[in-house]
């Protein structure tokens, strides 16, 4: 399918559009142009779809939706939404939107009528009620949230009024947009059989809709990441041990990670799927914070491009931008405008390189996974299609690093110098991608 190929990029739509923080529900603001200028960059970046988080009505951040109907009046109108998703089909990219089905904000309407009736009203029946509790906004009854957060009120997606709902949203959002796929928000909260009940939605208007989860876990979602349910997760177990690993300076730990992940054996948990990933996202440190050694951050995104799954750059990474926890996650979700662009020259540059030899070698989408050799610092790995073999390696130490990645000559998909795969030299800090001559 076309996202086993893909390369995403991510846009946070009210970070990125600079909006504001609160929603005052007043006059519509018309900024969604920021976003479709970027368009030719991200052409030339290589990029063939794009994420975007929640930009329906809400009250603060996106994930509090007041209306699954609506644009983000901050951002613009749906019309406006409508032709940004033709120009990025214009050139070529397909485009995701997130998915929010897990709870809602305080100010959606049914809940509102819940508040005004005090929990005794028929509209209680879409969420998660206890009448002989209280909130702590003193409503004078208590409900279920999203992991603590009384602000986020969780949906009863039993009730076949909200299922009707959010399929109907769903159904409006694939026939007036014209959507190629949904990130499924919290997905390790929702039941299995409401991630079928989507996909029948879906597949209903499109066989190729993409249906991607967001797992912050993995360890008991292997079932789910299948046919009738989802095409992908989010791996940040291959997040984490990617980034410890470049910390630690034991690669050792990632090559674990990526055989128990996808190498070719009967226990391995996602062989011959596709997870979905990413070195940092609008939830998690800038790549460039979380990274000890800024020398490494090429190596760290030739490693994200090589390994199996889909690769995703979050706006702004491709500059190498720095931004951490705190402030309400503001600081991992500036404004586009304010971006340094100069922050790490030659990485832009990088990733389109990457994003190139992705594309035109299919071994890097579907191949298989089987470590070369690895020693502490440097890692080399193998992925095998057919009859294309791609050797994958990086240096992060500052010592020169010689691996024996296989047998034979090959050739450096980056630099286009040749190759000695027995004796595979990586100057300090550097990584190759070579293809077996």
């Amino acid at each position: 399918m076309w996202f086993d190929e893909a390369v995403f990029y991510q846009i946070y739509p009210l970070g990125f559009c600079g909006a504001e923080t609160e929603n005052d529900f007043g006059a519509v603001r018309h900024r969604l142009s920021k976003i479709e200028r970027e368009i030719p960059r991200l052409q030339e970046m290589g990029v063939t779809a794009v994420l975007f988080n929640p930009l329906f009505e809400s009250e603060r951040h996106g994930y509090d939706t007041v209306d699954f109907y609506k644009v983000d009046r901050r951002l613009g109108t749906g019309g406006e939404f409508c032709s940004l998703v033709e120009a990025f089909h214009g050139a070529g990219m397909r485009v995701v939107l997130d998915g929010v089905f897990n709870h809602v904000g305080r100010a959606f309407p049914p809940f509102a009528e819940v508040r005004a009736a005090r929990g005794n009203c028929a509209a209680a029946r879409f969420f998660h009620i206890d009448p002989c509790g209280n909130s702590r906004y003193g409503d004078g009854f208590g409900y279920a949230d999203w992991e603590g957060h009384p602000e986020l009120v969780k949906l009863n997606l039993s009730e076949p009024d909200v299922q009707n709902y959010l399929m109907d949203a769903v159904r409006y959002w694939i026939d007036t947009f014209g959507i190629d796929g949904l990130r499924l928000d919290v997905s390790y909260l929702l039941p299995p059989w409401f991630l079928e009940l989507v996909r029948r939605t879906v597949s209903e208007r499109r066989k190729d809709f993409f249906l991607m989860g967001e797992v912050i876990h993995l360890n008991n979602f292997e079932a789910n990441v299948a046919p009738g349910r989802l095409d992908s997760a989010t791996n940040y177990e291959g997040f984490h041990s990617m980034l410890s690993a470049f910390n630690s300076r034991n690669l050792f730990e990632i090559e674990y990670s990526l055989t128990r992940l996808f190498g070719d054996f009967p226990w391995c948990l996602y062989r011959g799927k596709h997870l979905f990933n990413f070195v940092d996202n609008h939830d998690v440190p800038r790549a460039a914070t979380s990274l000890k050694e800024g020398r490494n951050l090429k190596n760290l995104y030739t490693l994200l491009f090589a390994m199996p799954g889909i690769p995703c750059i979050y706006y702004g990474s491709e500059y190498g931008v720095k931004g951490d926890k705190g402030n309400l996650d503001r600081d991992l979700r500036p404004a586009i405008d304010g971006v340094d662009r100069t922050a790490c020259p030659g990485l832009s540059g990088h990733i389109a390189a990457l994003a190139r030899i992705k594309r035109e070698h299919p071994a890097l989408s579907y191949g298989s996974y089987r470590k070369a050799e690895v020693r502490g610092g440097a890692l080399a790995f193998v992925r095998s299609f057919g009859s294309e073999e791609i050797y994958a390696a990086v240096n992060i130490t500052e010592e020169e690093a010689v691996l024996r990645a296989g047998e034979g000559e090959g050739t450096d998909l980056l630099t286009g110098e040749g190759a000695d795969l027995s004796a595979l030299r990586l100057p300090p800090f550097t990584g190759k991608i070579v293809i077996r001559n």
